[in-house]
């Protein structure tokens, strides 16, 4: 068996010597306690040592396509090492776009390898146990982490530190790493793949904006945004309401450019048709606003973003919400 291991960066690879030096994905991978006795061979690559805030989505699909190739050249499965800030959401880019069978599975560490009770190792220890699972075979992009097995289409980062941050709050982690086994009990259905033909160019001249609703919100932020921003995702109250202020905002923007309705909450789904007074889900979408479905803010923004540097129009948007979603 052999996995292709890619390493990021962040607080797994933080090495505790001089300031700013980072550990190596060689140097992550030997401190792993029996990952040798595994029968597993490891292809360890070091790309873009950064901490998971300074990534981009060019990063990520550029690591998305080197794995790709390393399938095609035998891999079983790989395993990506990064910061936990963004791994949320670099782990739904991949999952949009990773067509192979082989399991793309994420993970990082809350504990920098210097502290005591790091997790790094035993979580690069799961992560190549669900790298070559025949049980991981077909589920896209994982993330293993404190012995939870996330799809990536699910999991948040719930916590500043704890190492049993990453949680699925609609759906639960999707299996378990236990006495060494990987036991998926739940495996999340597929929805359709993205062409990955996003070009660097046009991926960095899209702009998509999260606005965050709160309580007596005008708006004034958004005005003007659609001479900005090619898309707008809007994390609403509760089911997916605003105030009642703020809708001539949004329904004004939707006539120019797409504009996504989710939840602020963390977790259950916009409604569709069960309010009505203005700023409810029902309103919003007679305006025009698209329906996010269960996605949250932070993955509803990936999909948008993908959507829209592919060139889709705001049919193809809503169609596309009402598949993943």
């Amino acid at each position: 068996m052999r996995v292709a291991v890619f390493a990021l960066g962040g607080t797994i690879s933080v090495s505790g010597r001089a300031r700013g030096e980072r550990l190596t994905g060689a140097e992550i991978t030997s401190a792993v306690p029996g990952l040798d006795t595994l029968g597993v061979t490891l292809d360890v690559r070091d790309v873009h040592a950064v901490p998971s805030g300074s990534l981009t989505f060019a990063h990520v699909l550029d690591v998305v396509r080197d794995a790709a190739r390393a399938v095609a050249e035998g891999a079983d499965g790989v395993v990506v090492t990064q910061g936990t800030d963004t791994l949320e959401e670099t782990a739904f880019i991949a999952d949009l776009v990773w067509a192979h069978d082989a399991p793309f599975v994420l993970t990082g560490a809350m504990r920098q390898p210097s502290m005591a009770g790091a997790d790094g190792p035993a979580n690069v220890l799961a992560a190549v146990r669900v790298a070559v699972s025949r049980e991981a075979r077909g589920l896209g992009a994982l993330v293993a982490f404190n012995d939870e097995v996330h799809a990536a289409r699910w999991v948040r980062k719930s916590h500043s530190t704890s190492t049993a941050t990453f949680v699925s709050p609609n759906a639960g982690p999707v299996g378990h790493v236990v006495e060494g086994r990987v036991r998926v009990l739940a495996p999340p259905p597929r929805r359709g793949i993205l062409p990955d033909a996003f070009d660097a160019e046009r991926l960095d001249a899209v702009r998509v904006a999260l606005h965050t609703v709160t309580l007596d919100d005008d708006g004034a932020q958004l005005v003007g945004l659609d001479g900005t921003h090619q898309g707008l995702v809007v994390a609403g109250f509760g089911v997916g309401h605003v105030p009642a202020s703020l809708v001539p905002v949004l329904g004004a923007l939707a006539e120019r450019i797409p504009v996504v309705l989710t939840s602020r909450t963390g977790g259950g789904a916009v409604l569709r048709h069960t309010y009505h007074q203005p700023g409810s889900e029902t309103d919003l979408q007679e305006r025009g606003l698209v329906n996010g479905g269960l996605l949250d803010p932070y993955k509803a923004r990936v999909l948008l973003r993908l959507l829209l540097t592919a060139g889709a129009d705001r049919d193809k948007v809503a169609s596309a919400f009402a598949e993943h979603g």
